[in-house]
């Protein structure tokens, strides 16, 4: 008999795009893969290039979660930030504990949690969403491992606000303080789904932080910037308040976005992003990309054009 096919939802988002980075590895390994994704256009078209059936639907919906995830075995949770988060994620536990035969759920949610518990109140709505979404997957019985990486490399925060003023004045204008941060770059994080969907009996019923090689100010990171440039970078630490309302607000971003890239701002001056762990490298066998390595690989987020572009969602 064929192995079944492993569920991979939200295949086709765009910040990170780590669904469709596991996609993509889980075919080089010529796995069955079944690529969930919200709508057909070019990007599920470009799933289906690499040999994945791609299906499209909706994760709130109780049929649609039935029929993406009959026949698969193991299953990769993972959706954008979304004031229908938490639904989601309870359509898709009840569903795949009544419907499915799971050997393995790999969620992902984020590093936040690890220091949230009932009576938190100063994350954002998102953050509350991700910690209820871990209880009641923990609850259901199923056979999951949680994902908890800090902020991405790739978030606006970096991808937008800071890459697009070191492209235009040489600085990272952010109202992070003296904060500490390790982001993450999505490639390690989605090698790391990949490698515990590939095998994961040693996983199941573990927690995983993955956070970058270093946890630093951003002072540290403008320089770390500066040396993968060849040109200076300085950190300027702007008022959060004016970044908020201006900067922020600029991009006129839905309210659940708007109130989850706040908060993730007002959190890192907290010092509450400053986390290192090794999980990434114990998992896959190598290290996690630093800042030159993301330079390197992104070096058109750091030029005029585009960093006067919009934000990749």
């Amino acid at each position: 008999m064929p192995d079944p096919p492993i569920l991979v939802t939200g295949a086709a988002g765009s910040v990170g795009a780590v669904g469709r980075t596991v996609v993509e590895e889980l075919r080089r390994r010529e796995l069955p893969v079944r690529a969930m994704v919200h709508r057909e256009d070019e990007r599920a078209e470009a799933l289906r290039a690499t040999g994945a059936e791609v299906v499209a639907g909706d994760l709130t919906r109780a049929p649609d979660v039935v029929r993406v995830l009959d026949g698969c075995g193991r299953m990769y949770f993972g959706m954008s930030v979304s004031p229908t988060y938490l639904e989601a994620t309870m359509t898709t536990a009840a569903v795949a504990r009544d419907y499915a035969r799971l050997d393995a759920l790999v969620n992902m949610s984020q590093m936040t949690v690890s220091q949230m518990d009932l009576t938190s109140t100063s994350e954002s709505a998102q953050q509350r969403e991700h910690w209820l979404a871990e209880q009641a997957l923990n609850w259901s019985g199923l056979p999951v491992t949680h994902l908890r990486p800090t902020i991405f490399l790739e978030n606006p925060l970096f991808s937008v606000f800071a890459c697009r003023s070191i492209a235009e004045e040489g600085t990272i204008r952010l109202p992070f303080g003296a904060g500490r941060t390790s982001p993450v770059a999505a490639r390690d994080v989605a090698a790391v789904v990949a490698e515990i969907l590939v095998n994961p009996s040693s996983h199941i019923g573990r927690t995983y932080h993955l956070t970058g090689p270093a946890s630093v100010d951003m002072t540290t990171m403008a320089e770390e910037f500066a040396d993968a440039l060849g040109r200076p970078v300085a950190y300027v630490d702007v008022s959060y308040e004016a970044w908020v309302n201006h900067d922020l607000k600029a991009l006129g971003l839905p309210d659940h976005l708007f109130d989850h890239l706040a908060t993730m701002a007002r959190l890192h001056a907290e010092n509450r992003y400053d986390r290192w762990t090794d999980d990434i490298e114990t998992i896959t066998g190598r290290p996690a990309t630093g800042v030159r390595e993301f330079v390197r690989e992104h070096p058109g987020l750091f030029t005029d054009a585009a960093g006067s572009g919009g934000a990749p969602w």
